[in-house]
């Protein structure tokens, strides 16, 4: 159905495994309000509002992985608040509820975003697709021990590809590293 196609967009966005950074400028409702919450890292401005658009509409807000990603990121009494009324976040509650992780001036969003594609450019391909994965599992994990064992795997699996030792060889040497851009 085309209801279910939708949702694998956000399904596949949290299996992606590069970083996924969503700027925000303006609305995002409903199905946009879904993606940015499935993003990585959110950027907004401040005319940026978001709400859970649907229970407005004669639908649930339960859709496109709201429910899942909202009560995660700001508790489900604050999920429940703007879910159950369709009520906006705007970006300054955004920011403060963890929601965002910057709230900048419009003319400046893309900048930022490439600040923060610049930043994760010093890591390695496999660091950040582990630490994505690792990140994603933690949220679900059964416990402590569980969100350990894959951290444990991550850090054994990083350690034996090569960027690992270009890595250690570039803290010594007090250079940036030269890692080779691959898919891991």
């Amino acid at each position: 159905t085309a209801q279910r196609e939708i949702s694998e967009i956000v399904i596949a966005m949290r299996r992606c495994p590069q970083p996924i950074i969503a700027c925000v400028d303006g609305a995002a409702s409903g199905g946009g309000f879904a993606l940015a919450l499935a993003s990585d890292v959110r950027i907004a401005t401040a005319r940026t509002r978001m709400n859970a658009a649907f229970i407005r509409i004669g639908l649930s807000a339960c859709d496109i992985g709201v429910s899942y990603f909202l009560p995660r990121m700001v508790g489900s009494s604050v999920a429940a608040e703007y879910m159950l009324t369709g009520r906006f976040i705007d970006a300054e509650r955004a920011y403060q509820l963890g929601l965002v992780s910057r709230v900048v001036a419009p003319e400046t969003i893309e900048a930022e975003a490439q600040g923060f594609v610049a930043d994760m450019l010093h890591a390695t391909p496999l660091g950040l697709r582990l630490t994505k994965e690792a990140l994603n599992h933690a949220i679900d994990a059964q416990g402590l021990e569980a969100a350990v064992a894959m951290e444990d795997r991550n850090q054994i699996l990083a350690s034996l590809d090569g960027d690992f030792a270009e890595g250690v060889a570039a803290f010594l040497e007090k250079r940036p590293p030269r890692y080779e851009r691959h898919d891991g």
